[in-house]
């Protein structure tokens, strides 16, 4: 059986009952993450996501536990739907890594946009850079 951290506090108490039926389910298959990754549609480190409650589980992944578990989707749907009314969509849920605060100086998304600016910012420059030699290369040949 596996050793869980704590939930964490931030997470409603539908999504803490939520996650605490599919650790149960988890460990009663056995498998690892790797495996179970494996055996379904969901990848090790969404396994990981989903069964620390840093992120809701998609729908699909309750029913693919369910299927590899063997156990009764009815109920555990119904709780996924308990769980959706309450789970604060659009933003993970922090998880504290053993002896580390949370970092909540960076506002969700923060990196991805700062990813994107750079990209656009490389993109736009590699294109002036190939306009101006065009425009060069055909007034040296004539």
């Amino acid at each position: 059986m596996t050793r869980w951290r704590p939930l964490p506090d931030a997470l409603p108490r539908e999504a803490r009952h939520l996650v605490a039926q599919l650790r149960g389910l988890k460990d009663r298959t056995g498998l690892s993450l790797a495996e179970l990754a494996r055996r379904t549609a969901y990848s090790k480190s969404s396994w990981q996501r989903y069964l620390s409650g840093a992120k809701q589980p998609p729908r699909g992944a309750v029913q693919a536990l369910c299927r590899v578990a063997g156990a009764d989707q009815a109920r555990l749907l119904a709780l996924w739907d308990l769980a959706d009314q309450t789970w604060p969509h659009g933003v993970a849920v922090p998880v504290e890594p053993a002896g580390r605060a949370v970092d909540t100086a960076t506002p969700p998304g923060a990196e991805y946009r700062r990813w994107r600016a750079a990209a656009l910012v490389s993109f736009a420059v590699i294109v002036v850079l190939l306009a101006g030699l065009l425009w060069v290369l055909p007034a040296r040949s004539g």
